[in-house]
């Protein structure tokens, strides 16, 4: 009698989902607040003893697969800790002692986690999924969501009893390939949720609907891929509004949209502007969580905020704080553990998870905007990684950005949509001998070409924000920058290289972060093939 009725419960299961999908989804959001409020007071209790909980993250990474290297039971103060296992900075080898970067080589990668589902990627997860219900009623409706990338905004999936809310997006959104995700989308003027791994991303997508909005229209038309009904009538609306430019476009396509949901990966603002001033204008942006190379690193609690914080969860991973001022000359630079972190001050974050025990410095840098309990809210600053540095200026990703985003602005009509540079010595024979430079590769809208008065802007705008620079450039050590207008299409084609070649970039994620600065010749010499101005 048992085996029969093992034998039967798939047979159950599946006709309860067929029949009684409405029903699923209602208890399925009822789970999901229950389930929230279970994690809300984890939370809660972690991050207002945030000492004792780190040291509890500890423990569980050193009874993982390294125990060995640690007796079973003992819990050792940080002070040993870090002697134990000395910081192995991102692009070293292991077994090297110098302490210093090379960012030509690749970061080491980082193993996923050994920890249960229920770590903090599922925490941000089942509290981000209930804080989007409360904060935009409806955007967990059956088929009112669609992804248009093929990563994810959330850190992990949901349990079992939580899957029905994944009803949310259209038929056909399960597919692997980015157009049919994209054509699934365009069949329906209902959506409330566009979701995307990353602004990036999402901002390929638009590109690409503006490049080829003809074929596409024609597809929903004719109802392709085969399993997708012709749709002429929402074709014809379709093209009326493509017709009439990006500026508001996602609104003019689903007049129900209420939020596009992104995750944070460094290194997103550009592309973020771009969309906010184009195809995603007055929509609102929320992002559940800040993630780097290594996991899941905050929780975003303020999600209507511009620009949000992140909440530095105690783990796992175990995070570390090493300050970001001018390094000195010390061999093992001294971290901080999350409660003693200052308000104002800048960190860059060293992550240890239990899958392995290298501590190891992943080259982002946060500034601490306030607490939460005692934990650290912080918000992404910059890269180190991605720096200029061809006479010892050290021009850093957040100073270049925002001198590129001032010097547009003062280019009549220009919108930026995406950038990178490289230094010019890289190039070698393919340099002209003149001074080493920046070489600066844009993306702009509402530009052909690009003049010499455009050009002086921004060599200008970036001696104003960097004043090593402005000496430099006066004693004529370093040249003007070189700007070059690529076409349309180009970076987008530059993140498929960066893809389909992880050894061109110094990031183990996929889809690979967008680098600012290109350290390998052939990645210049790809973007120089694609230069219209």
């Amino acid at each position: 009698m048992l085996l029969l009725l093992l034998l039967l419960l798939p047979l159950l299961l599946l006709w309860w989902q067929r029949s009684h999908p409405t029903l699923q989804h209602s208890l399925a959001l009822q789970a999901l607040g229950w389930t929230a409020t279970w994690k809300h007071r984890q939370l809660e209790k972690s991050t207002s003893r945030i000492h004792r909980s780190q040291e509890q993250v500890l423990h569980r990474c050193l009874q993982g697969p390294w125990t060995a290297t640690c007796p079973l039971g003992e819990i050792p103060d940080l002070n040993s800790f870090r002697n134990q296992f000395p910081l192995v900075w991102p692009c070293l080898d292991p077994h090297s002692k110098t302490g210093e970067r090379d960012e030509g080589l690749t970061m080491p990668q980082h193993p996923q986690s050994n920890s249960t589902p229920w770590d903090s990627s599922l925490q941000v997860t089942l509290l981000s999924f209930n804080s989007l219900k409360q904060l935009y009623p409806g955007a967990l409706v059956p088929g009112g969501t669609a992804r248009l990338t093929l990563t994810s905004p959330w850190p992990t999936s949901l349990p079992w009893p939580l899957r029905p809310l994944a009803w949310a997006c259209p038929p056909g959104t399960g597919a692997g390939d980015p157009r049919t995700l994209l054509l699934a989308a365009l069949r329906t003027t209902e959506l409330q949720v566009l979701e995307a791994g990353t602004a990036t991303e999402l901002l390929d997508v638009f590109s690409c609907l503006g490049a080829d909005w003809e074929g596409l229209v024609e597809a929903v038309a004719a109802g392709m891929p085969s399993f997708l009904p012709p749709a002429p009538t929402r074709a014809a609306e379709l093209k009326t509004e493509l017709e009439q430019g990006p500026q508001g476009l996602a609104r003019r396509l689903w007049p129900q949209l209420q939020v596009v949901v992104m995750k944070d990966a460094g290194g997103q603002d550009v592309a973020k502007a771009a969309l906010e001033a184009t195809w995603c204008q007055g929509l609102p942006f929320f992002s559940p969580a800040y993630v780097a190379a290594g996991g899941v690193i905050g929780l975003n609690p303020c999600l209507k905020q511009l620009k949000p914080g992140y909440l530095l969860l105690p783990g796992p991973p175990f995070i570390e704080l090493l300050p970001a001022r001018e390094k000195s000359q010390e061999e093992a630079p001294s971290t901080l553990l999350l409660g003693e972190a200052q308000q104002g001050e800048e960190y860059e974050l060293v992550l240890t998870n239990d899958a392995n025990l290298i501590r190891c410095p992943l080259g982002d840098v946060v500034q601490v905007i306030g607490f939460y309990n005692q934990c650290p809210l912080v918000r992404f600053v910059r890269r180190l990684s991605q720096s200029l540095n061809v006479r010892g200026e050290g021009i850093s990703e957040d100073v270049f950005s925002g001198a590129l985003l001032h010097a547009v602005g003062l280019w009549p009509g220009a919108k930026l949509l995406d950038y990178c540079c490289a230094e010019s010595s890289i190039l070698g024979s393919i340099s002209d001998g003149s001074a080493p430079h920046y070489e600066v590769f844009v993306e702009l809208r509402g530009v052909r070409g690009l003049s010499e008065d455009h050009r002086h802007k921004l060599d200008h705008c970036l001696q104003e924000a960097s004043p090593t620079y402005k000496s430099l450039r006066f004693r004529g050590s370093i040249g003007p920058a070189q700007v070059h207008l690529v076409g349309q299409g180009g970076f987008s084609a530059l993140r498929d290289l960066l893809s389909s070649s992880p050894s061109l970039t110094p990031f183990s994620s996929f889809p690979p972060e967008m680098p600012r600065v290109l350290r390998h010749k052939n990645l210049i010499q790809f973007l120089l093939r694609r230069v219209v101005s």
